[in-house]
């Protein structure tokens, strides 16, 4: 079985003061990649992070929603967590262990934090992992173009070793096309 998980693609993250980049066709792109998992019966699994210790996107307010322009099935999971690591205090690894997923696809927000430290966590966890490319997103950071942090984790995550699992870097063309 495999699931793709959609990271923090929150109403509160894509605001005017906080920018990300090709946040349009990222979320175009994501929609796609939802579309094809939806379309071949594979799982489809959102992260919301709640910020509440961080004094933003607080849990039940808009701006911790998943994105009106991400397409959100009504039987999806939305699993929530309080720190970059998605696996990190949540129920992430028991549900996708309780379906059975062995290759875990990742995209959302932001590259250099919650994604990152995602791919990460899977990675000792044996997953496949497969990142999504062109699916992830982040903003400008102090001394570093959004671009260039993006560059720069898919040539990190395609270099990591994993454990017993896989790791692979792909373009949306390339997975659906596979």
């Amino acid at each position: 079985m495999k699931a793709l998980l959609i990271i923090d693609m929150q109403e509160g993250l894509f605001k005017g003061e906080t920018p990300r980049f090709d946040a349009g066709g990222v979320i175009q792109r994501i929609n796609t990649l939802s579309a094809y998992f939806r379309n071949q019966g594979d799982k489809v699994i959102f992260i919301r992070h709640d910020g509440t210790k961080e004094n933003y996107l607080f849990k039940g307010t808009p701006d911790w929603n998943i994105l009106s322009t991400i397409f959100r099935g009504e039987d999806e999971i939305c699993i929530d967590k309080t720190v970059n690591d998605a696996f990190y205090g949540s129920d992430l690894e028991s549900t996708l262990k309780s379906y059975g997923v062995k290759d875990l696809y990742i995209a959302g927000c932001a590259t250099d934090f919650c994604v990152n430290a995602t791919v990460h966590s899977a990675l000792v966890k044996d997953f496949n992992i497969i990142v999504a490319k062109d699916c992830h997103t982040t903003a400008d950071r102090p001394g570093f173009k959004a671009e260039k942090l993006i560059d720069f984790h898919n040539w990190l995550w395609e270099n990591l070793t994993p454990t017993k699992g896989t790791i692979n870097v792909k373009e949306l063309n390339e997975i659906i096309s596979a």
